[in-house]
């Protein structure tokens, strides 16, 4: 993020050693039992299989280095929905988000990890923050997202390097915002398999002004999943997943996408985005040229360190030297 995407306060950090994820309401997909597996995936036929990295650990060349930490920022919600398909009502580009987590150090698989995800849509609003407009911002991020027919050229042509922060609560407010409603879309949490791999249902993110089209992502591990959800453990990674710059132009072609009016940045102006590929969360993509609306596959192998918690800020903090938390 830019200053609109800091980390949490000091109060915030609490999450790192004791987090409950609330399972959705009636039709959720949550866990048998404690310690049971899940019901029957919400994707039949889907292959479940993400990166196809190697992870037997018999070689330097097998193994992946450590996954960039990258800033929280200020609209993640905790204790969202246990879900895999986050898509809700939002339209877009159809994205399936196909996420491989392994131990940087042995390269094994980390099963039983819970991960999150959360963007906003594809005119650029995070849901929980409708009132805050695009990305957050209430001027220059666009306010209410645009509606009706666009005037004027698409803003699918990125700017240069943008100056300052836009006003509003997406500007330089800092810090974890409060959530102003109740909406949830596109947010979701999921348990890796025995192969660490996880499957999320969504859409193709947009963009706000000041930031690169990207989505947020964490993970816990050493907790226990329970028939309500996923309960103590630590966050290991916070970080970033982002689009290469071609991808990104064929989605500004798109409905809804075409319609959104606000600057865009790109991912070389980016300055979250480490400029390090695959490492620091460039996601592999995959779609027919030409084709995008019908839908994308993006994959990822992150590495990461089961020992490490995270605060959000891109910095390891001791493990176990948190409070527990409520669901938020």
């Amino acid at each position: 993020m830019t200053g609109q995407e800091t980390a949490y306060g000091p109060k915030h950090k609490r999450d790192l050693t004791r987090r409950k994820v609330v399972a959705a309401g009636a039709g959720a997909v949550v866990a048998a039992g404690v310690g049971g597996a899940f019901a029957a995936g919400a994707f039949a036929g889907e292959e479940t299989a993400a990166a196809r990295g190697k992870t037997g650990g018999t070689s330097g060349e097998a193994c992946y280095r450590l996954t960039s930490e990258t800033t929280e920022g200020p609209y993640y919600i905790d204790a969202d929905k246990l879900r895999r398909d986050v898509t809700e009502d939002q339209e877009g580009i159809p994205l399936t988000l196909r996420l491989k987590v392994i131990d940087s150090d042995t390269c094994k698989p980390l099963a039983n990890a819970a991960v999150d995800i959360w963007h906003c849509n594809a005119l650029g609003v995070y849901s929980g923050y409708e009132s805050m407009g695009s990305g957050g911002g209430g001027g220059g991020g666009g306010g209410t997202p645009p509606s009706g027919t666009p005037t004027g050229t698409p803003s699918g042509t990125p700017t240069g390097t943008p100056t300052g922060a836009p006003p509003g609560g997406g500007g330089g407010g800092g810090g974890h915002e409060e959530p102003t409603d109740d909406e949830r879309y596109l947010r979701g949490t999921w348990r890796t398999d025995k192969k660490g791999e996880v499957v999320f249902r969504t859409v193709f993110p947009g963009w706000y002004q000041g930031r690169c089209v990207h989505i947020h992502t964490k993970v816990h591990v050493h907790g226990t999943w329970t028939d309500a959800g996923y309960e103590g453990g630590t966050t290991c990674h916070t970080g970033q997943l982002f689009f290469d710059e071609a991808s990104v132009l064929a989605t500004a072609e798109v409905a809804p996408y075409s319609t959104n009016t606000t600057a865009r940045t790109t991912l070389d102006d980016d300055t979250i985005y480490p400029g390090n590929g695959t490492e620091g969360g460039l996601l592999k993509l995959k779609y027919r040229k030409g084709a995008i609306a019908e839908g994308v596959v993006a994959t990822l192998t992150m590495g990461v360190d089961p020992e490490a918690a995270q605060d959000g800020t891109g910095d390891s903090v001791q493990p176990g030297a948190s409070a527990s938390a409520s669901a938020g």
